[in-house]
C-alpha cells in the first residue's frame, strides 16, 4: 500500500528580485528589529521594514522604529475580547501596509494566522526546538531552564509560525555551546548573537524562493 505524501509548498515560487516588505511585531526593546535594520543598512539583507506593530505602548522598540522613520501602531491584547479579534486587527493593519512577510520579533502574544498569511509569518526562538519551547518558555525562562537541565548545547531556531507556540516547520537552527560557568545572561547573549545571523539568513532564503515545505519539514533549495 502506498502511503500518502504531504503536498509540497513553495511560499515564494521565484526570487522576488526586489526588497522584501517586512512587518515586524514587537513586545519589548526591539533588538530583533534593530538587528534587521542594521543588516538592511549594511546591504546584507535586501528588505525594507514598512510596519512595526507593538503589543504595548511603553516598549522601547517603538522608539527605535520611530527613530528609523517606520510607521508604528500599538495593538494591545487587553483592548480586545479574544486573541482572535486581536489577530484580526493585526493582520488588517499588515494588509494595509502591503507586507510580504511578518516577523515575530520577540512578540509575546499568540496570534491566529489567517489563510492569506499562511507561510508568511516567521518566528525566532532562543532554543533548539523542541527543547525548552511552548507556552511559558520565552526570554530568560528558556535560558534558566536550559542551565537547570544541564544541557551542553543550546541555540536558536527560526521557523514558520502557525497557531501554536513555537510549533511550525523549522527553517534554520544554530547551535550554541553551554559553558560550565554560564549564567542566564551570558548564555542569552551568545544565543542572541546566533539569532542576529540566523534571522536575516532565513528572510533572505524566503525572499529568494529557496524554501520548500512538505508537511513539517523545510527543504532549503540549492
Amino acid at each position: 500500500m502506498t502511503m500518502p505524501t504531504d503536498p509540497v509548498v513553495r511560499p515564494v515560487p521565484e526570487p522576488m528580485n526586489r526588497p522584501i516588505r517586512l512587518g515586524v511585531l514587537i513586545s519589548g526593546g526591539g533588538t530583533t528589529l534593530l538587528n534587521l535594520l542594521q543588516h538592511i543598512e549594511s546591504g546584507a539583507l535586501e528588505a525594507e521594514v514598512v510596519s512595526v506593530l507593538a503589543s504595548r505602548a511603553d516598549c522601547r522598540g517603538i522608539e527605535r522604529a520611530n527613530a528609523a522613520g517606520i510607521p508604528t501602531d500599538v495593538i494591545a491584547r487587553k483592548e480586545f475580547d479574544s486573541s482572535e479579534s486581536m489577530s484580526d486587527a493585526l493582520f488588517a493593519s499588515l494588509r494595509t501596509s502591503d507586507v510580504d512577510l511578518v516577523i515575530l520579533g520577540g512578540y509575546l502574544s499568540r496570534v491566529t494566522i489567517p489563510e492569506d498569511f499562511r507561510w508568511r509569518v516567521l518566528n525566532i526562538h532562543p532554543s533548539l526546538i523542541p527543547a525548552f519551547s511552548g507556552p511559558g518558555f520565552y526570554g530568560h525562562h528558556v535560558h534558566d531552564a536550559a542551565l537547570e537541565r544541564g544541557v551542553k548545547i543550546s541555540g536558536c531556531t527560526v521557523h514558520f509560525a502557525d497557531d501554536q507556540y513555537d510549533h511550525g516547520p523549522i527553517i534554520l537552527q544554530r547551535p550554541v555551546a553551554v559553558l560550565d560557568d554560564d549564567t542566564p545572561d551570558s548564555l542569552a547573549a551568545r544565543v542572541f548573537d546566533a539569532e542576529c545571523k540566523a534571522f536575516p539568513e532565513a528572510i533572505r532564503l524566503y525572499a529568494e524562493g529557496l524554501l520548500e515545505i512538505s508537511g513539517h519539514r523545510v527543504r532549503i533549495l540549492d
